[in-house]
């Protein structure tokens, strides 16, 4: 397993684990069998011209890009059990970390990590539990003829996503704390990164000392570093094909609040002018 850490903003990362190779002598897992087989029933129903396949699918999609996207790198993050399984000599050596060094100052990759790792973990648990106590009570829906129960599989579905999240950060911690992380400042995410620095920051050159980039990145306000054609080069330069639509996520979201945001204190300081 390689994890990369994605810069989206100035302030803002994506943490993104490479999917586990499965050699050719092992089994897949029940649980990789069930996803794969509502993988191919969604596919088919994304096909369907109109009727509650169609609705329920542009109502699901919607609904995945809401999702945060610190909840799906998490999810990224397959559960220690799963990869020990796969591995009994995983936590014997070090996992590598790729992450820019002119984007994230080095020393301070692990308290990053620390905080992608702990800070939302209590909410995956308790809303997993939530999830799973609250899709029994949708029941009766299930009794209406011809029409399917989407408050039942939505509930089920956001528990497994919320299990999931809350096992990758869980993960995560036991990589941290086991001191199992080998941090890695890549050259080709170094390349991408001194341009999109240079561009979003002033006063920043693309062939500024990485040490000056970062203090520069360390010293700005939140800005967005990342474009969407930024996304599939992501996935190129790091061989990791489904990262492309995690950046991309990662991106629209980071980027809407910075406008938020920006618009909010644009509203206070008018607010402000007007009182005085």
């Amino acid at each position: 397993m390689r994890l990369f850490v994605i810069p989206i903003s100035t302030r803002q990362a994506l943490i993104y684990a490479r999917p586990l190779r499965r050699g050719p002598s092992q089994k897949t897992s029940i649980h990789d069998r069930v996803i794969q087989k509502a993988a191919e029933t969604w596919a088919k129903w994304e096909e369907a011209d109109k009727g509650w396949k169609k609705y329920l699918v542009s109502w699901g999609n919607r609904v995945q890009q809401r999702i945060p996207y610190q909840e799906w790198g998490l999810k990224s993050i397959p559960s220690l059990a799963a990869v020990q399984r796969l591995d009994e000599s995983y936590g014997t050596k070090k996992v590598d970390v790729l992450f820019p060094g002119n984007a994230i100052r080095p020393e301070k990759l692990q308290k990053m990590l620390q905080a992608i790792a702990t800070e939302r973990q209590d909410l995956h648990r308790r809303r997993m539990w939530l999830s799973l106590l609250g899709a029994p009570l949708t029941a009766p829906i299930g009794l209406i003829p011809l029409v399917p129960n989407v408050p039942f599989f939505y509930l089920v579905y956001r528990a497994w996503s919320h299990g999931r999240a809350f096992n990758g950060s869980k993960h995560l911690e036991f990589l941290l704390e086991k001191d199992l992380l080998n941090p890695i400042s890549y050259p080709g995410l170094e390349a991408l990164y001194a341009k999109r620095v240079s561009y979003a920051l002033e006063n920043t050159g693309v062939d500024k000392p990485m040490s000056e980039m970062v203090e520069d990145v360390e010293k700005s306000d939140d800005r967005l570093l990342l474009r969407m054609t930024d996304a599939k080069k992501l996935a190129s330069i790091l061989e990791a094909p489904d990262l492309a639509l995690e950046a991309e996520r990662a991106i629209i979201q980071v980027e809407e609040k910075l406008k938020a945001e920006a618009k909010k204190d644009g509203e206070d300081g008018h607010s402000e002018k007007k009182d005085t």
